[in-house]
């Protein structure tokens, strides 16, 4: 085999096929990462109307909570390879649009990476840093909460971004010759589940009132959408034949 068809730019081309498999088990990674840390986890332990007992509920079950910490950080990592990916899976549709689809998977990594930092935070007021000695009981759990609510508003932010780059990534596979259509079509139809709840989060002053309705326009699209991508990936993608 000749050089120049193994080579790019002085760096050996990794197969059109590889990089989809890779993509779709990082999908896979992220979908298990996530749930855990958000549902096992979180779900479990934090209860927004209820500040004692959130504290109690992490203090008691402190390694359920490290570890949901973790998952998140391994969830981070994946994103962030992820962005490169995608780029590359992308690039033969439209390389300007598929460099924007990474940077905007970035941006959304690195502010949910900024995000994590309130929650190990958490874990510090908890364990009884020195320089929270004087506070009170509720002083402390109040303090608690409000790192978890700031890691849920930093979170929403990063969020914003997360749908624009799902809108990009979608009208992208929409627009490929060699990735289904439909897939695109339910990721854009996602993405506008993300833009609204975010939204509306910060908007809403009534928003837990909603809360439901907005959970499920994000779930439901969002699930269905990466869900089938990451299964086409992994299914189907492997067979993919170099194009570019």
């Amino acid at each position: 085999m000749k050089e120049k068809e193994i080579m790019r730019n002085g760096i050996p081309e990794i197969p059109l096929n590889k990089i989809a498999l890779f993509t779709g088990i990082g999908y896979l990674i992220i979908f298990i990462t996530g749930i855990y840390s958000n549902f096992v986890v979180l779900e479990n332990l934090v209860i927004q109307s209820d500040p004692a007992v959130t504290s109690n509920n992490i203090i008691n079950n402190d390694f359920l909570f490290r570890t949901g910490i973790g998952s998140f950080i391994l969830m981070v990592v994946f994103d962030v390879l992820l962005a490169w990916t995608l780029y590359l899976l992308l690039e033969p549709v439209n390389k300007k649009l598929s460099l924007l689809t990474g940077w905007l998977r970035l941006v959304n990594s690195t502010i949910f990476g900024i995000a994590l930092f309130n929650l190990l935070s958490v874990q510090h007021i908890l364990n009884g840093s020195e320089n929270l000695l004087s506070l009170s009981d509720n002083q402390i759990h109040a303090h608690v909460m409000v790192s978890i609510r700031t890691f849920n508003d930093t979170w929403l932010i990063g969020l914003v971004f997360f749908g624009l780059h799902l809108m990009v990534l979608g009208y992208l596979i929409f627009k490929s010759d060699y990735m289904p259509k439909i897939i695109g079509i339910l990721l854009m139809i996602a993405s506008f589940g993300y833009l609204l709840d975010s939204v509306a989060n910060f908007l809403l002053s009534n928003y837990s009132d909603y809360q439901d309705i907005f959970l499920f326009i994000v779930l439901v699209p969002g699930i269905i959408g990466e869900l089938s991508l990451t299964l086409w990936l992994i299914i189907k993608g492997r067979k993919l034949s170099d194009i570019r």
